[in-house]
This record gives C-alpha cells, structure tokens and sequence, in this order.
C-alpha cells in the first residue's frame, strides 16, 4: 500500500474554538499521531477534514 501523504499545508494556526487547524483541518493531537495512524484511520481522517475545512471556511466569512 502506498504510503499516505501529510494533509499539512504549512499554515498551522490552531486559533479557532474547535482547536482545528486552519490550514489542515486537523488538531494538534491528530497531527502529532499522523505518522503512526493505521491507512483506514487515516482514510476516515481525510474524510473528516473536507468537512472540518468547510465549517472553518463558513465561520470565518
């Protein structure tokens, strides 16, 4: 299986209420686990972050 790339864009600003990153969608604890997380979790975490992503977008208008 090929290996996964970092959803990390290299805008870290973890400031909103819900602790997401700005530029990612994730939290700090999520990037911190990203190198040892099994491919499926890693798949449902993408998954997630369009969502994430989205709401920060939104709220941030």
């Amino acid at each position: 299986m090929k290996k996964q790339k970092s959803p990390c864009v290299d805008l870290c600003d973890f400031s909103g209420p819900k602790g997401w990153c700005h530029g990612c969608g994730r939290t700090r604890q999520e990037c911190q686990k990203w190198k040892s997380m099994k491919p499926y979790a890693k798949l449902n975490l993408q998954k997630e972050l369009g969502r994430r992503l989205s709401q920060i977008n939104t709220q941030s208008r």
